[in-house]
């Protein structure tokens, strides 16, 4: 009996200590999805030097860590997460996971990408301590790790048992050497994605295999010049993405299109480049201000793409926004920023343009 109850507390022991997490700084791994190193903090999208020549919003929307990923390998069994969020941020349209959560994929064995769990933040304070899987084999798996699509992060751990490891990855997947560029509005930011994973950007990056450029603005794709030099400083990129018609009033995209567009351009003479058009909002068809101001902001933009066209430039694309989002009206939140159903079908939508264009 006092063998049996002996074993019992070992065994019981030893389940307790391979359990227990130990966490590891994920300063210590890799992180995706920025365009250049050299930014003030870590997990932070704008390059230092943007501080004090950037207007205020571009520059604390920069702060944000949309679009960011850190990839790891790991055996352990659980996973846990501790984070700081930056500025606490919450909105009345978007979930908290969304806001300023994190979400977790693991690499199956056919290679794809596939979502695991959400760690959810603390509603009541900016640090979050979360368990977001556990009873797991056990078996040596890639993870990949998104961070908050509007918040930043002051810092991260990434918690595993005692008993197992966590390292950098063994394969580069997505894939680094040849990333996709987008630049545009809140939408492209990944308002409002339940979580971020499933923000377009995201789910493009999973699909395509490849790493995705996150330069998405809240509000503020005003077409600011040392964005268009940001996207020229990115190396060797696949395509560029022009969608910040939402934000950008026709009289911008008239007075600083063209120049914005030069930028990218003389850095990148072959690369492809995409211009979008602004979404037909749920209220497209209701609201008569919003139609006309719809209207007038993409006929400003296919009339910068034809300028363009006639002066002979080549690689350049445009995309009527006709079917981006289907036309049912199911694809909002409010009557603007897109429900993962409307993530999913832009990624839909744009996925074929992508895959025929963009340089391999």
């Amino acid at each position: 009996m006092n063998k049996s109850i002996g074993l019992i507390a070992t065994l019981l022991f030893s389940s307790i200590v391979a359990s227990a997490q130990v966490y590891t700084n994920a300063d210590n791994l890799p992180l995706y999805g920025k365009a250049r190193e050299d930014t003030k903090e870590r997990y932070e999208r704008l390059p230092a030097e943007f501080e004090g020549r950037s207007r205020d919003a571009i520059w604390n929307l920069g702060r944000n860590s949309a679009g960011l990923y850190i990839r790891f390998n790991s055996n352990s069994t659980t996973i846990w997460c501790r984070w700081t969020a930056k500025f606490g941020n919450m909105m009345n349209h978007q979930t908290l996971v969304g806001t300023r959560g994190l979400d977790l994929y693991g690499l199956n064995d056919k290679g794809e990408w596939r979502f695991i769990a959400a760690a959810k933040p603390n509603p009541s304070s900016k640090t979050t301590e979360a368990k977001v899987i556990g009873n797991m084999s056990g078996n040596p798996t890639e993870y990949m790790l998104y961070l908050p699509l509007y918040d930043g992060i002051s810092s991260l751990e990434i918690g595993v048992d005692s008993t197992a490891y966590i390292k950098a990855p063994l394969v580069e997947t997505p894939r680094t050497d040849n990333p996709i560029v987008m630049y545009g509005t809140s939408i492209l930011q990944g308002g409002c994605a339940n979580r971020p994973g499933m923000a377009y950007t995201n789910i493009l990056g999973r699909r395509f295999n490849r790493e995705v450029i996150n330069l998405g603005f809240s509000g503020n794709a005003l077409l600011d010049m040392e964005i268009a030099e940001l996207m020229a400083s990115v190396e060797n990129p696949a395509i560029f993405v022009f969608d910040y018609v939402p934000n950008a009033y026709d009289y911008l995209i008239r007075e600083k299109g063209e120049q914005f567009f030069r930028i990218v351009r003389d850095a990148h003479p072959d690369v492809p480049i995409l211009f979008l058009e602004d979404p037909h909002f749920a209220h497209y068809d209701w609201d008569s201000n919003i139609k006309t101001e719809v209207d007038k902001k993409n006929a400003a933009q296919r009339e910068l793409f034809e300028k363009l066209k006639k002066q002979g430039e080549k690689r350049i694309y445009y995309l009527k926004s006709d079917d981006m989002v289907g036309h049912d009206a199911e694809a909002f939140v409010e009557n603007i920023h897109f429900t993962d159903l409307g993530m999913m079908r832009y990624a839909d939508w744009i996925s074929p343009y992508l895959k025929k264009y963009m340089k391999r």
